[in-house]
């Protein structure tokens, strides 16, 4: 039985998804390829060789996807805008039809009294700015910054919630040095270059976004936080903690919102770049000030030393760092495997707040992967998810009475959808996809999530 929980008056509460996870529609639009096109396009990257060119048909099906958004109570819905959709070429010529599916998408979204948090960068850069050299090279912060002042122009006197980039750290440690996401390459020194300029990309697009959107709008960055545990008692041990601690966390935490970045950590990576492509000023554009910071969470790290143990394809998302162990904890897994730590998320929120003194937050993700399907009358009876939704409401509302200031929470995902490297292995929505037919069903979860919304909080009101 949960608690009784009742969330701040004007709580915000969602649910998200991502653009090219649900989209398909790849002919449409004029879109041009994207990394994760290509990514999919090659032999072994993508469990049972899944794709997103349909994923579950989005571009075609939104104006019922968003009728199923209203019929479920949501208050917000969380979405990326495809960036290839909008600029195939990643420069200069724009997708008129492209931009139009969007407002089309904020115009649906508001008369169905939902509130559209716009995130520009969900991880489908296009593929020609790819082909120049990717977010490795300085000149795809700058293309970054022109996109962002192009969607800002044509959404921004109706969405007031902004998001730039979303989880920079799997972006550019998952996509450039583990080799498992697109684009698939092993390169730690790339990596690093490449999270300096998706960070440096952010703060340029803040204020290409503070020229085109409302004086009013809320502009933040999501960042996915790992509270760290040691897993051992030596001194290697704690150092390996320390330095999954400083790439997970604080190499965002402290150029966002001090303006530098953590010593210990540039020391670690210096043996993997010579950090050239840290250029002066660049750290004052990228903690430019923010309106709100979004937060993706979903479990906790636990780290100890050994030898080789985080190095190549796809161990090695911590450059600089060859004798990193992620050690898998005993206890209730999701079907994804990823061990389920509600604990984690007030231990995130709250040293994140007591910390780093941010603005106000928001988890932009929160969920888990559960496979269920439909039992024989047709309904999804996913009775884990309900649980491991309850718990986590329940750390939000444990850090949110340690006095962080918590807005609101979108639930990761709404739909099921193309889940990266997993293809449509796993399940992660409140809304079952029948991929062969496309059929939506709300499974148990999005019936309990539309009771939470109605209660404001936990438990929710029978029905």
């Amino acid at each position: 039985m949960s608690r009784t929980l009742t969330f701040p008056d004007g709580f915000l509460w969602g649910s998200a998804t991502s653009s090219f996870q649900i989209e398909g529609g790849v002919e449409i639009d004029g879109r041009g390829p994207s990394i994760w096109d290509t990514f999919c396009a090659a032999p072994g990257n993508v469990r049972g060789g899944d794709d997103g060119r349909v994923a579950i048909d989005h571009r075609r099906r939104m104006p019922d996807d968003v009728a199923l958004m209203a019929e479920l109570g949501l208050q917000a819905y969380r979405f990326s805008v495809a960036w290839p959709r909008v600029q195939p070429d990643g420069r200069g010529r724009v997708s008129t039809s492209g931009l139009d599916f969007y407002r089309d998408l904020v115009e649906r979204l508001q008369a169905a009294g939902i509130e559209p948090l716009v995130t520009l960068y969900h991880w489908d850069l296009p593929q020609a700015l790819a082909d120049a050299g990717g977010w490795p090279v300085r000149d795809t912060a700058k293309r970054f910054a022109d996109y962002a002042h192009v969607v800002g122009e044509a959404l921004g006197a109706t969405v007031r919630h902004w998001g730039t980039v979303n989880e920079p750290w799997c972006a550019s440690m998952l996509g450039y040095a583990a080799g498992v996401h697109a684009p698939g390459q092993v390169d730690p020194g790339a990596a690093v270059a490449a999270a300096h300029h998706l960070l440096l990309g952010h703060g340029l697009a803040v204020d290409a976004l503070r020229a085109s959107v409302q004086a009013d709008a809320e502009i933040s960055i999501t960042l996915n936080p790992y509270p760290v545990v040691t897993d051992g008692r030596d001194d290697a041990d704690r150092d390996a903690a320390r330095r999954v601690d400083g790439i997970a966390n604080r190499l965002w935490y402290d150029p966002l919102l001090r303006g530098r970045y953590p010593d210990d950590v540039l020391a670690d990576v210096e043996a993997v770049s010579d950090l050239s492509h840290i250029q002066e000023g660049d750290l004052a554009i990228i903690s430019r000030p923010l309106d709100a910071l979004g937060l993706n969470y979903y479990r906790r790290h636990h780290v100890r030393a050994r030898a080789g143990a985080s190095v190549g394809r796809p161990k090695g998302q911590w450059p600089g760092s060859p004798d990193v162990d992620i050690v898998d904890p005993p206890g209730r897994k999701t079907d994804g495997g990823w061990a389920v730590e509600p604990e984690g998320l007030t231990e995130a929120i709250v040293r994140l707040w007591e910390e780093y003194d941010p603005p106000p937050l928001y988890l932009h993700e929160i969920g888990a992967a559960y496979d269920d399907g439909p039992g024989p009358g047709g309904g999804i009876d996913d009775r884990r998810r309900i649980a491991w939704l309850e718990a986590h409401l329940e750390a939000a509302a444990d850090a949110i009475a340690e006095g962080v200031d918590l807005r609101g929470i979108m639930v990761w995902s709404l739909f099921d959808n193309f889940e990266w490297a997993e293809g449509y292995a796993h399940r992660f929505g409140i809304v079952h996809v029948d991929y062969a037919t496309q059929a939506r069903t709300p499974k148990a979860s999005a019936a309990w999530y539309r009771r939470v919304i109605q209660a404001g909080g936990l438990p929710p009101a029978p029905e």
